[in-house]
């Protein structure tokens, strides 16, 4: 990579010029991350603890907490320190290590969104097989299968950039490194490869999306025969599933189904999936969930007890 590259640090342009707007926005965004970890942390805390909590539903957004985590952690740090620095520069490799990690925990949550609809699904519509559907190994393969999954996507898209050559200019219009950005810095033609990746990312989040409708389909049908007590309770099982959904998927339709530009209302949706919605997920299912909510008071209260 170094004969072929030029190029072995690149320039963030950032999300905002203005100084005073960046100091804000530094607290912000440093308040917000800080709740991503801890409201996460609480969510895979309770259920790794909580007798209450151990079926696959949990067991599945435990995981899903974890790779929240680590998605924010892949992009949000680096993005608020660069708030306070006057030049925003990471080195190639770096930038190739980013754009890794951000595609495969990206792509390990969207399929771990459609492993928990299939739960959803089997627990609504198949009720008196669930725990033998669903049994403990089947949830082990599912979440390694989601790993993997998002492992191979990333390592399709890495190979493919890392063969392209890099002269300049090292600018890149964005407060993170993503492929089209990186690739407008190509000193070659990079029609192809930009085909590929997006054929690469548009394949998986459109087949996603259609699984996730469809279960959901599935799901309301099945319901006209249950009583009107029934379908609340069942669909208040799958509403925090449902936000969750629409809150990951509506920002990347948003940007990917449509030619890339340099606005800055791009760059502040791409704020929302990457530093807000990892922070909402546990707001979301803890608020909407009487399960969750009564395992951390009672966590909560066993340590203050052993406190005193």
């Amino acid at each position: 990579m170094a004969s072929t590259n030029n190029v072995t640090e690149l320039i963030f342009t950032g999300l905002f010029q203005d100084l005073e707007v960046q100091r804000v926005c530094f607290v912000v965004f440093l308040l917000v991350y800080l709740a991503t970890v801890l409201g996460n942390g609480l969510i895979v805390l309770t259920v790794s603890i909580s007798k209450s909590l151990h079926s696959p539903m949990y067991f599945f957004l435990s995981f899903l907490s974890l790779v929240e985590i680590s998605y924010s952690s892949t992009i949000v740090p680096k993005f608020i320190t660069d708030l306070l620095a006057k030049i925003k520069s990471i080195s190639l490799e770096g930038c190739l290590a980013q754009i890794f990690f951000f595609h495969f925990l990206g792509v390990t949550e969207i399929l771990l969104l459609v492993v928990m609809a299939y739960d959803r699904y089997v627990a609504i519509c198949k009720p008196l097989h669930y725990m033998t559907i669903m049994s403990r190994q089947l949830c082990q393969v599912l979440v390694a299968g989601s790993w993997l999954g998002g492992f191979i996507h990333s390592i399709i898209q890495i190979l493919i950039t890392i063969q392209l050559p890099f002269c300049g200019p090292k600018v890149i219009d964005h407060y993170f490194c993503d492929l089209q950005p990186l690739f407008k810095l190509a000193c070659t033609d990079t029609f192809v490869e930009g085909v590929t990746v997006m054929a690469n990312s548009g394949l998986i989040a459109l087949c996603s999306f259609l699984i996730l409708v469809s279960s959901y389909i599935i799901i309301l049908v099945h319901l006209r025969n249950h009583s009107a007590e029934g379908r609340r309770k069942a669909l208040s099982t799958c509403a925090s599933h449902i936000t969750v959904v629409l809150l990951f998927f509506g920002p990347a339709i948003f940007l990917y189904m449509r030619p890339s530009s340099t606005f800055t209302e791009d760059k502040l949706v791409a704020v929302f999936y990457t530093v807000i919605t990892p922070m909402l997920n546990p707001i979301i299912y803890t608020l909407r969930n009487a399960e969750v909510k009564n395992a951390m008071k009672t966590l909560w209260g066993k340590k203050k007890n052993s406190g005193i």
